[in-house]
Protein backbone atom coordinates (compact mmCIF):
# COMPACT_ATOMS: atom_id res chain seq x y z
CA UNK A 1 0.00 0.00 0.00
CA UNK A 2 2.61 2.57 0.36
CA UNK A 3 3.88 1.86 -3.09
CA UNK A 4 0.76 2.90 -4.74
CA UNK A 5 1.03 5.72 -2.05
CA UNK A 6 3.92 6.98 -3.91
CA UNK A 7 2.49 6.51 -7.15
CA UNK A 8 -1.29 8.13 -6.25
CA UNK A 9 -0.38 10.66 -3.30
CA UNK A 10 -1.38 10.89 0.19
CA UNK A 11 -4.66 12.80 -0.03
CA UNK A 12 -5.93 10.29 -1.90
CA UNK A 13 -4.90 7.73 0.07
CA UNK A 14 -6.67 9.20 2.51
CA UNK A 15 -9.94 9.95 0.58
CA UNK A 16 -10.19 6.78 -0.64
CA UNK A 17 -9.89 5.04 3.17
CA UNK A 18 -12.64 7.38 4.50
CA UNK A 19 -14.53 6.48 1.63
CA UNK A 20 -14.63 2.62 1.16
CA UNK A 21 -14.14 1.92 4.83
CA UNK A 22 -17.48 3.44 5.47
CA UNK A 23 -18.80 1.42 2.41
CA UNK A 24 -17.08 -1.53 3.37
CA UNK A 25 -18.58 -1.31 6.84
CA UNK A 26 -21.94 -1.54 5.54
CA UNK A 27 -21.45 -4.33 2.58
CA UNK A 28 -19.85 -6.16 6.07
CA UNK A 29 -23.00 -5.25 8.20
CA UNK A 30 -25.27 -6.73 6.03
CA UNK A 31 -23.38 -10.24 5.42
CA UNK A 32 -23.32 -10.27 9.53
CA UNK A 33 -26.80 -9.92 9.85
CA UNK A 34 -27.46 -12.84 7.16
CA UNK A 35 -25.29 -14.63 9.01
CA UNK A 36 -26.38 -14.28 12.40
CA UNK A 37 -30.18 -15.13 11.33
CA UNK A 38 -29.73 -17.75 9.85
CA UNK A 39 -29.61 -21.19 11.14
CA UNK A 40 -26.67 -23.66 10.58
CA UNK A 41 -23.02 -23.10 9.45
CA UNK A 42 -22.69 -21.91 6.14
CA UNK A 43 -19.43 -19.94 3.95
CA UNK A 44 -21.29 -17.12 1.14
CA UNK A 45 -22.47 -20.00 -1.46
CA UNK A 46 -24.73 -21.47 1.12
CA UNK A 47 -26.11 -18.37 2.22
CA UNK A 48 -26.67 -17.58 -1.14
CA UNK A 49 -28.11 -20.59 -2.45
CA UNK A 50 -30.67 -20.70 0.45
CA UNK A 51 -31.69 -17.03 -0.45
CA UNK A 52 -31.04 -16.17 -3.90
CA UNK A 53 -31.34 -20.35 -5.80
CA UNK A 54 -28.78 -22.33 -7.19
CA UNK A 55 -27.58 -20.20 -10.35
CA UNK A 56 -26.55 -17.28 -7.63
CA UNK A 57 -24.70 -19.70 -5.42
CA UNK A 58 -22.56 -20.99 -8.82
CA UNK A 59 -21.96 -17.49 -9.62
CA UNK A 60 -21.16 -16.76 -5.74
CA UNK A 61 -18.78 -19.90 -5.62
CA UNK A 62 -17.32 -18.74 -8.89
CA UNK A 63 -16.30 -15.30 -7.45
CA UNK A 64 -15.66 -16.75 -3.79
CA UNK A 65 -13.02 -19.09 -5.60
CA UNK A 66 -11.20 -16.17 -7.17
CA UNK A 67 -10.99 -14.06 -4.65
CA UNK A 68 -9.86 -16.46 -2.51
CA UNK A 69 -7.07 -18.23 -4.52
CA UNK A 70 -6.49 -14.48 -5.54
CA UNK A 71 -5.72 -14.01 -2.22
CA UNK A 72 -3.74 -16.86 -0.72
CA UNK A 73 -1.53 -16.46 -4.12
CA UNK A 74 -1.08 -12.50 -3.29
CA UNK A 75 -0.05 -13.62 0.38
CA UNK A 76 2.24 -16.99 -0.92
CA UNK A 77 4.10 -14.15 -3.67
CA UNK A 78 4.54 -11.39 -0.85
CA UNK A 79 5.33 -13.47 1.81
CA UNK A 80 8.12 -15.96 0.47
CA UNK A 81 9.58 -12.47 -0.69
CA UNK A 82 9.71 -11.40 3.02
CA UNK A 83 11.35 -14.37 3.67
CA UNK A 84 13.78 -14.55 1.08
CA UNK A 85 14.86 -10.80 2.14
CA UNK A 86 15.15 -12.17 6.03
CA UNK A 87 17.00 -15.33 5.92
CA UNK A 88 17.99 -15.19 2.32
CA UNK A 89 21.39 -13.29 2.84
CA UNK A 90 22.71 -15.93 5.61
CA UNK A 91 21.11 -19.07 4.80
CA UNK A 92 21.56 -18.89 0.74
CA UNK A 93 18.42 -20.23 -0.98
CA UNK A 94 15.98 -18.96 -3.56
CA UNK A 95 12.76 -17.13 -3.39
CA UNK A 96 10.78 -20.50 -4.26
CA UNK A 97 12.89 -21.93 -1.50
CA UNK A 98 11.52 -19.66 0.84
CA UNK A 99 7.76 -19.54 -0.46
CA UNK A 100 7.38 -22.96 -0.09
CA UNK A 101 8.59 -23.12 3.66
CA UNK A 102 5.70 -20.31 4.19
CA UNK A 103 3.56 -22.67 2.36
CA UNK A 104 4.22 -26.08 4.17
CA UNK A 105 4.12 -24.57 7.62
CA UNK A 106 0.69 -22.39 6.78
CA UNK A 107 -0.97 -25.71 5.18
CA UNK A 108 -0.27 -27.70 8.09
CA UNK A 109 -1.55 -25.40 10.55
CA UNK A 110 -4.80 -25.34 7.92
CA UNK A 111 -5.03 -28.78 8.06
CA UNK A 112 -5.24 -28.11 11.83
CA UNK A 113 -8.04 -25.87 12.48
CA UNK A 114 -9.48 -23.43 14.07
CA UNK A 115 -8.51 -23.95 17.44
CA UNK A 116 -5.00 -23.67 16.42
CA UNK A 117 -4.76 -21.09 14.29
CA UNK A 118 -6.74 -18.52 16.71
CA UNK A 119 -4.33 -19.12 19.63
CA UNK A 120 -1.09 -18.44 17.21
CA UNK A 121 -3.00 -15.81 15.24
CA UNK A 122 -3.62 -14.24 18.85
CA UNK A 123 0.24 -14.07 19.65
CA UNK A 124 1.39 -12.83 16.21
CA UNK A 125 -1.30 -10.47 16.17
CA UNK A 126 0.31 -8.70 20.15
CA UNK A 127 3.82 -9.58 18.35
CA UNK A 128 2.52 -7.47 15.35
CA UNK A 129 1.93 -4.33 16.70
CA UNK A 130 4.25 -4.10 18.81
CA UNK A 131 6.69 -4.36 16.02
CA UNK A 132 5.03 -1.40 14.34
CA UNK A 133 5.04 0.48 17.34
CA UNK A 134 9.38 -0.35 17.54
CA UNK A 135 9.39 0.19 13.82
CA UNK A 136 7.26 3.58 13.80
CA UNK A 137 10.00 4.68 16.90
CA UNK A 138 13.25 3.68 14.66
CA UNK A 139 11.52 5.64 11.10
CA UNK A 140 10.29 8.55 13.47
CA UNK A 141 14.04 11.03 12.80
CA UNK A 142 13.73 10.34 9.19
CA UNK A 143 9.90 10.68 7.79
CA UNK A 144 9.93 14.00 5.70
CA UNK A 145 6.50 15.22 5.73
CA UNK A 146 7.24 16.52 2.17
CA UNK A 147 6.74 13.66 1.05
CA UNK A 148 2.90 13.57 2.06
CA UNK A 149 2.27 16.42 0.33
CA UNK A 150 2.29 14.76 -3.40
CA UNK A 151 -0.78 14.33 -5.79
CA UNK A 152 -0.81 12.38 -9.15
CA UNK A 153 -3.83 12.27 -11.01
CA UNK A 154 -2.22 9.69 -13.32
CA UNK A 155 -2.42 7.04 -10.93
CA UNK A 156 -6.35 8.77 -9.23
CA UNK A 157 -7.87 4.82 -9.78
CA UNK A 158 -4.84 2.74 -8.53
CA UNK A 159 -4.99 2.34 -5.27
CA UNK A 160 -9.02 1.55 -5.61
CA UNK A 161 -8.70 -2.02 -5.55
CA UNK A 162 -5.59 -2.34 -3.52
CA UNK A 163 -7.44 -0.65 -0.41
CA UNK A 164 -10.68 -3.01 -1.09
CA UNK A 165 -8.39 -5.79 -0.88
CA UNK A 166 -6.90 -4.54 2.50
CA UNK A 167 -9.96 -3.46 4.32
CA UNK A 168 -12.04 -7.09 3.03
CA UNK A 169 -13.02 -9.24 5.94
CA UNK A 170 -16.46 -10.63 4.63
CA UNK A 171 -14.70 -14.28 4.56
CA UNK A 172 -14.65 -14.39 8.44
CA UNK A 173 -17.60 -13.35 9.52
CA UNK A 174 -18.82 -16.85 9.30
CA UNK A 175 -15.98 -17.35 11.25
CA UNK A 176 -16.93 -15.08 13.98
CA UNK A 177 -20.19 -16.38 14.01
CA UNK A 178 -19.36 -19.91 14.59
CA UNK A 179 -16.72 -18.85 17.78
CA UNK A 180 -19.47 -16.50 18.93
CA UNK A 181 -22.05 -19.77 18.50
CA UNK A 182 -19.84 -22.19 20.04
CA UNK A 183 -19.09 -20.02 23.48
CA UNK A 184 -20.92 -21.70 26.32
CA UNK A 185 -21.90 -17.98 27.15
CA UNK A 186 -23.80 -17.28 24.22
CA UNK A 187 -25.58 -20.36 24.64
CA UNK A 188 -26.81 -19.43 28.06
CA UNK A 189 -27.57 -16.20 26.71
CA UNK A 190 -29.30 -16.65 23.50
CA UNK A 191 -29.25 -15.86 19.74
CA UNK A 192 -29.76 -12.45 20.18
CA UNK A 193 -26.34 -11.34 20.91
CA UNK A 194 -24.50 -12.98 17.91
CA UNK A 195 -25.96 -10.01 16.17
CA UNK A 196 -24.83 -7.68 18.47
CA UNK A 197 -21.22 -9.24 18.80
CA UNK A 198 -20.70 -9.56 15.03
CA UNK A 199 -21.69 -5.42 14.57
CA UNK A 200 -19.27 -4.32 17.44
CA UNK A 201 -16.35 -6.69 15.79
CA UNK A 202 -17.28 -5.61 12.09
CA UNK A 203 -17.39 -1.95 12.99
CA UNK A 204 -14.52 -1.76 15.49
CA UNK A 205 -12.43 -4.52 13.07
CA UNK A 206 -12.67 -1.95 9.83
CA UNK A 207 -11.80 0.74 11.79
CA UNK A 208 -9.20 0.07 13.35
CA UNK A 209 -7.62 -2.16 10.24
CA UNK A 210 -7.82 1.41 8.18
CA UNK A 211 -6.26 3.70 11.23
CA UNK A 212 -2.85 0.48 11.22
CA UNK A 213 -3.08 0.82 7.37
CA UNK A 214 -3.02 4.78 7.50
CA UNK A 215 -0.25 4.76 10.11
CA UNK A 216 1.98 2.21 8.55
CA UNK A 217 1.63 4.24 5.05
CA UNK A 218 2.63 7.56 7.15
CA UNK A 219 5.64 5.63 8.18
CA UNK A 220 7.19 3.49 5.46
CA UNK A 221 6.22 6.77 2.58
CA UNK A 222 6.93 9.34 4.90
CA UNK A 223 10.65 8.00 5.64
CA UNK A 224 11.34 6.59 2.00
CA UNK A 225 9.46 8.58 -0.63
CA UNK A 226 10.22 7.90 -3.92
CA UNK A 227 12.65 4.76 -3.33
CA UNK A 228 9.28 3.43 -1.65
CA UNK A 229 9.63 -0.42 -3.06
CA UNK A 230 6.34 -2.53 -3.80
CA UNK A 231 6.91 -4.58 -0.79
CA UNK A 232 7.22 -1.50 1.60
CA UNK A 233 9.42 -2.81 3.29
CA UNK A 234 13.69 -3.15 1.12
CA UNK A 235 13.09 0.82 0.05
CA UNK A 236 13.59 1.61 3.10
CA UNK A 237 17.14 0.02 3.70
CA UNK A 238 19.02 3.17 2.11
CA UNK A 239 17.19 5.51 4.75
CA UNK A 240 17.41 2.86 7.89
CA UNK A 241 19.94 0.50 7.30
CA UNK A 242 19.32 -3.26 7.62
CA UNK A 243 18.99 -3.93 11.23
CA UNK A 244 15.86 -1.72 11.45
CA UNK A 245 15.03 -3.33 7.66
CA UNK A 246 14.99 -6.85 9.20
CA UNK A 247 12.86 -5.93 11.86
CA UNK A 248 10.38 -4.90 9.05
CA UNK A 249 10.41 -8.32 7.36
CA UNK A 250 9.55 -9.64 10.43
CA UNK A 251 6.57 -7.36 10.57
CA UNK A 252 5.65 -8.05 6.78
CA UNK A 253 5.77 -12.12 7.50
CA UNK A 254 3.85 -11.98 10.37
CA UNK A 255 1.01 -9.98 8.54
CA UNK A 256 1.24 -12.25 5.39
CA UNK A 257 1.41 -15.38 7.33
CA UNK A 258 -1.64 -14.65 10.16
CA UNK A 259 -3.76 -13.28 6.28
CA UNK A 260 -2.93 -16.84 4.51
CA UNK A 261 -4.08 -18.97 7.46
CA UNK A 262 -7.05 -17.49 8.05
CA UNK A 263 -8.26 -17.20 4.36
CA UNK A 264 -7.04 -20.78 3.55
CA UNK A 265 -9.04 -22.19 6.69
CA UNK A 266 -12.22 -20.64 5.36
CA UNK A 267 -11.43 -21.75 1.54
CA UNK A 268 -11.35 -25.24 2.80
CA UNK A 269 -14.93 -24.93 4.65
CA UNK A 270 -16.38 -23.30 2.04
CA UNK A 271 -15.45 -26.36 -0.24
CA UNK A 272 -16.46 -28.76 2.93
CA UNK A 273 -19.25 -27.12 3.92
CA UNK A 274 -20.82 -25.54 0.77
CA UNK A 275 -19.97 -28.33 -1.73
CA UNK A 276 -20.27 -31.03 0.27
CA UNK A 277 -16.34 -32.17 -0.61
CA UNK A 278 -14.77 -34.16 2.32
CA UNK A 279 -12.89 -32.30 4.57
CA UNK A 280 -9.17 -33.60 3.68
CA UNK A 281 -9.86 -32.99 0.12
CA UNK A 282 -11.09 -29.77 0.84
CA UNK A 283 -8.04 -28.37 2.61
CA UNK A 284 -6.27 -30.08 -0.33
CA UNK A 285 -7.75 -27.91 -2.99
CA UNK A 286 -7.72 -24.48 -1.02
CA UNK A 287 -4.24 -24.83 -0.11
CA UNK A 288 -2.72 -26.29 -3.31
CA UNK A 289 -4.32 -24.76 -6.26
CA UNK A 290 -2.72 -20.64 -5.15
CA UNK A 291 0.75 -22.29 -4.94
CA UNK A 292 0.40 -24.37 -8.41
CA UNK A 293 -0.63 -20.63 -9.69
CA UNK A 294 2.49 -19.63 -8.09
CA UNK A 295 4.68 -22.52 -9.61
CA UNK A 296 3.18 -20.92 -13.31
CA UNK A 297 4.78 -18.22 -12.75
CA UNK A 298 1.93 -15.89 -11.67
CA UNK A 299 3.98 -13.78 -9.39
CA UNK A 300 2.96 -9.91 -9.91
CA UNK A 301 2.02 -9.05 -6.53
CA UNK A 302 1.09 -5.28 -6.92
CA UNK A 303 -1.00 -6.86 -10.27
CA UNK A 304 -2.47 -10.03 -7.99
CA UNK A 305 -4.65 -7.89 -5.27
CA UNK A 306 -5.12 -4.95 -7.64
CA UNK A 307 -7.42 -7.54 -10.14
CA UNK A 308 -8.56 -9.50 -6.62
CA UNK A 309 -9.79 -5.99 -4.80
CA UNK A 310 -10.87 -4.49 -7.94
CA UNK A 311 -13.34 -7.50 -9.58
CA UNK A 312 -13.35 -10.34 -7.40
CA UNK A 313 -14.31 -8.44 -4.42
CA UNK A 314 -16.02 -6.07 -6.34
CA UNK A 315 -18.10 -8.92 -7.28
CA UNK A 316 -18.33 -10.13 -3.91
CA UNK A 317 -19.89 -6.83 -2.69
CA UNK A 318 -22.46 -6.96 -4.92
CA UNK A 319 -23.50 -10.48 -4.56
CA UNK A 320 -23.62 -9.50 -0.82
CA UNK A 321 -25.61 -6.39 -1.54
CA UNK A 322 -28.46 -8.40 -3.48
CA UNK A 323 -28.17 -11.61 -0.77
CA UNK A 324 -29.05 -9.06 1.75
CA UNK A 325 -32.16 -7.85 -0.39
CA UNK A 326 -33.31 -11.39 -0.68
CA UNK A 327 -33.13 -12.25 3.07
CA UNK A 328 -34.94 -8.78 4.44
CA UNK A 329 -37.71 -10.19 1.63
CA UNK A 330 -37.61 -13.89 2.79
CA UNK A 331 -37.04 -13.37 6.29
CA UNK A 332 -39.00 -10.23 7.42
CA UNK A 333 -41.22 -9.10 4.89
CA UNK A 334 -39.25 -5.96 4.31
CA UNK A 335 -37.65 -3.72 0.95
CA UNK A 336 -34.30 -2.76 0.30
CA UNK A 337 -34.29 0.82 -0.25
CA UNK A 338 -33.61 0.67 -4.33
CA UNK A 339 -31.49 4.01 -4.03
CA UNK A 340 -29.37 2.43 -1.49
CA UNK A 341 -29.04 -0.69 -3.77
CA UNK A 342 -28.26 0.42 -6.72
CA UNK A 343 -25.66 3.17 -5.60
CA UNK A 344 -23.95 0.35 -3.67
CA UNK A 345 -24.30 -1.32 -6.84
CA UNK A 346 -22.75 1.36 -9.20
CA UNK A 347 -19.93 1.88 -6.92
CA UNK A 348 -18.37 -1.20 -7.35
CA UNK A 349 -19.13 -1.41 -11.27
CA UNK A 350 -17.67 1.77 -11.57
CA UNK A 351 -14.46 0.35 -9.19
CA UNK A 352 -13.88 -2.77 -11.56
CA UNK A 353 -14.06 -0.63 -14.54
CA UNK A 354 -11.79 1.80 -13.50
CA UNK A 355 -9.09 -0.59 -12.56
CA UNK A 356 -9.70 -2.46 -15.24
CA UNK A 357 -9.10 0.50 -17.71
CA UNK A 358 -6.09 0.94 -16.10
CA UNK A 359 -4.48 -2.03 -16.51
CA UNK A 360 -5.56 -2.08 -20.24
CA UNK A 361 -3.64 1.29 -20.89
Amino acid sequence: MPYVDSKAGFLPIIGYFLLMSCITIIIHLFYGEVAAGTKGFHRLPGYVGKYLGNNWKKFAFLITGLEFFGSLLAYLIIGGEFLTHLFGPFLGGNTLIYTFLFFSIGTCLIFQGTKSISQIEFFLLLLFFAILVLFFIKALPFINLAHLKTFNWEFLTLPYGVILFALWGSALIPEMKEIVQGDPHYQKIGGGISNKILRKVIISGILISALTYLFFIFIIFGASGVHTSQDAISGLAQTLGDGVIRLGFIFGIITCFTSFITLGLTLKKIFWYDLGLSKNFSWFIACFFPFFLFLIGLREFIKVISFTGSFALGCNAIIIIFLYRAFLAKKFGQKMNPFLIYSLVGFFILGILFETIYFLR
